[in-house]
């Protein structure tokens, strides 16, 4: 049994920052999905990860929209969410080892990277959606741009695999990740490891991000996902890792933040 399997909480239970990813329109029916699943968990907010560059029509954007009026945040993850090039043998090696073949921005200097991240925000205002906040490069993998370098970037956040940048004032929060994307035994035996240890991590750290992928429930991991959001009860926003609440004490990992510039 997955150590998710004690699902029972209390007050030193991480402060947990739900994500969807891959939100496309072929995915959306399973997303739908998902969303039931998080609504019968009551799991609130949920951070949906849309991916710009598909064949989105009158109808799935209607669906982004009614899920922002439920109160769900939209975040940009790419344009595409696929990789139509290798940029060395760095890329080659994430892609066979991590990422596959939607690490897009490792194909891209600094300057295509940040015309990608500009064409991604422009687009949720074209649609009549509201400006997202939050940008996570496809497979956690920014690529070669300097940190300090997003500040001039429309998104206010972005998400690596260590945790999330505030670009504006260079604060980075790192947040312990758990995942669920695991098609084959040996994934699933690296990804049960890897959550192991981040859930020790994170009763430490006082957060905790759990990432979900529109397949999750169908493969191997999907009862330790359902075990997950038993579990960790206490949701926010992004936004919450970076401000100071009047109704939050110092104590209380509010705002737990290092300064990388």
């Amino acid at each position: 049994m997955d150590t998710a399997s004690t699902c029972a909480t209390d007050d030193t239970t991480p402060r947990t920052l739900v994500s969807v990813h891959d939100v496309m329109p072929e995915t959306l029916p399973r997303v739908e999905r998902l969303l039931a699943l998080l609504e019968a968990e009551r799991v609130y907010p949920v951070t949906l990860l849309v991916i710009p560059g598909g064949a989105w029509d009158r109808t799935a954007l209607a669906r982004l929209r009614q899920w922002q009026r439920r109160g769900h945040e939209l975040a940009g993850h790419g344009w595409h969410h696929r990789v139509e090039r290798y940029g060395g043998w760095y890329h080659r090696l994430h892609a066979r080892l991590i990422s596959r073949d939607v690490a897009e921005h490792l194909a891209l200097d600094a300057e295509g990277i940040g015309a990608l991240v500009n064409r991604c925000h422009a687009w949720f205002g074209d649609q009549g959606l509201d400006a997202p906040e939050l940008y996570v490069p496809p497979a956690w993998a920014m690529g070669r741009i300097a940190r300090s370098a997003l500040a001039e970037l429309p998104f206010e956040r972005y998400e690596y695999l260590s945790g999330v940048l505030s670009a504006e004032s260079g604060l980075f929060a790192p947040v312990p990740m758990l995942g669920y994307e695991a098609d084959t035994a040996a994934r699933a035996r690296a990804v049960r490891l890897w959550n192991r240890i981040n859930r020790s991590r994170a009763r430490a750290r006082g957060w905790l991000r759990i990432g979900i992928h529109p397949r999750d429930l169908e493969l191997r991991l999907a009862e330790s996902l359902r075990q997950d959001l038993r579990r960790y009860r206490h949701h926010s926003r992004y936004a919450a890792l970076t401000e100071r609440r009047p109704d939050h004490d110092e104590g209380d990992g509010a705002g737990v933040t290092e300064n990388v510039r």
